[in-house]
C-alpha cells in the first residue's frame, strides 16, 4: 500500500528546515517499521508552501496504525526535535493502489 502525504507548512523557511532537516529524519525511523520512502518533494505552486511524500507500507500493515505507533515512539520525537509542529498547517494523507501497469506495483 502506498500513501500521498501532502504537508502544508506555514512559510517558505518553515518548509526548507522540514525538508531539509526533519523529513530526512523520517527515512530512517520509518525504514525501521518497514515502512520505504520513496521520495520527497516540495511545491510552492501559488505560493503555498509544501512538502509531498510518497510512502509505501508492508504487505498487510495499517496505514492509521503504523502512523500511530510511530508518532508514538522516541524516535519520531528524535526526528523533530527543535522543530515546531504548530507550524504543520495541514497534513493530506491519500492511499494509493498501484496499477497492474505501474512500475512501483
Amino acid at each position: 500500500m502506498y500513501q500521498l502525504r501532502i504537508y502544508t507548512l506555514r512559510t517558505a523557511e518553515v518548509l526548507r528546515d522540514y525538508a531539509t532537516v526533519h523529513w530526512p529524519r523520517h527515512i530512517p525511523s520509518l525504514r525501521a517499521l518497514g515502512v520505504t520512502t520513496h521520495g520527497i518533494w516540495t511545491d510552492h505552486d501559488g505560493g503555498a508552501h509544501r512538502l509531498v511524500a510518497l510512502i509505501a507500507y508492508p504487505d498487510g500493515a495499517e496505514p492509521g496504525e503504523v502512523t500511530a505507533a510511530y508518532m508514538a515512539s522516541p524516535e519520531f520525537a528524535a526526528d523533530m526535535l527543535g522543530f515546531d509542529v504548530s507550524n504543520i498547517l495541514n497534513v493530506e494523507e491519500i492511499l494509493l493502489e498501484p496499477t497492474a501497469a505501474s512500475p512501483l506495483s
